[in-house]
């Protein structure tokens, strides 16, 4: 962003500033841990999801809020649950579309210095105090994603999905990037790292680009089978003894 921001609290930036004391060490990883942990225990029953990433800076009239609106509707139908971010933009069109068509919708918000907001069209949101806990929420109930135009963040969550997937750490689950004129420098750049060997020849094949919102519908519905090749989340139950609802 353009501004810079005085973090709330400093803990992050400790932690990345280099080796400390022992238990200073060890308070942080009890922070992480409580993180996730309340993430997991938020949305152990929210999947399966699609997850959409995009800008938080679109208004709703902008066409991508208006693209990211109708994915999101569409996702729902397909009997998935929608996942974002959780913030405003593109996260919020595409809970907003998902809302209007009776689907479900969860979000992973991130608690920023400035005071980024869930949006009110969450059934369920979990607010997180560390990016890559967030992260990795957000791709942990997911079996396909969708990226539209966005930022360093957004940018950040495509090439991490896109190396776990590269290296065997994660299935390989779509990816489908909407928008070839505004990714036009993101692809050109993935074209160069072939050129240059520093990806598989192949690896680029990981990604689906199209500027047909149906088609990625389309896509998601030929690769992601919700009936037959999904982990069986509807016959998970919640437990009253571990307060789960």
């Amino acid at each position: 962003m353009e501004e810079h921001f005085i973090a709330k609290s400093n803990k992050e930036i400790e932690f990345l500033e280099g080796p400390r004391s022992r238990w200073q060490e060890l308070i942080y990883l009890k922070d992480v841990f409580c993180d996730l942990l309340k993430g997991i225990r938020k949305l152990h029953f929210c999947g399966p999801c699609v997850t959409v990433f995009g800008s938080a800076r679109f208004k709703e009239d902008h066409e991508y809020y208006k693209v990211g609106e109708y994915l999101g509707a569409e996702i729902a139908k397909l009997g998935f649950t929608v996942m974002t971010g959780g913030g405003p933009g593109i996260m919020e069109a595409a809970n907003k579309g998902a809302r209007s068509v009776g689907g479900k919708n969860v979000g992973c918000n991130i608690i920023l210095p400035f005071e980024q907001k869930a949006n009110p069209f969450l059934d369920i949101w979990v607010d997180m105090e560390f990016f890559f806990t967030r992260k990795a929420l957000l791709r942990k109930y997911s079996y396909a994603f969708v990226v539209l135009p966005g930022g360093f963040g957004t940018m950040d969550e495509f090439f991490e999905a896109m190396t776990l997937i590269q290296t065997g750490k994660m299935t390989h689950f779509p990816i489908i990037i909407f928008g070839k004129e505004y990714h036009k420098n993101l692809l050109e750049f993935i074209d160069d790292l072939k050129r240059y060997k520093t990806i598989s020849p192949l690896d680029d094949k990981l990604i689906t680009v199209t500027d047909d919102p149906d088609e990625v519908i389309r896509y998601i519905k030929k690769n992601v089978n919700i009936l037959e090749n999904l982990r069986p989340h509807n016959k998970m139950k919640p437990s009253r003894w571990l307060f789960e609802k």
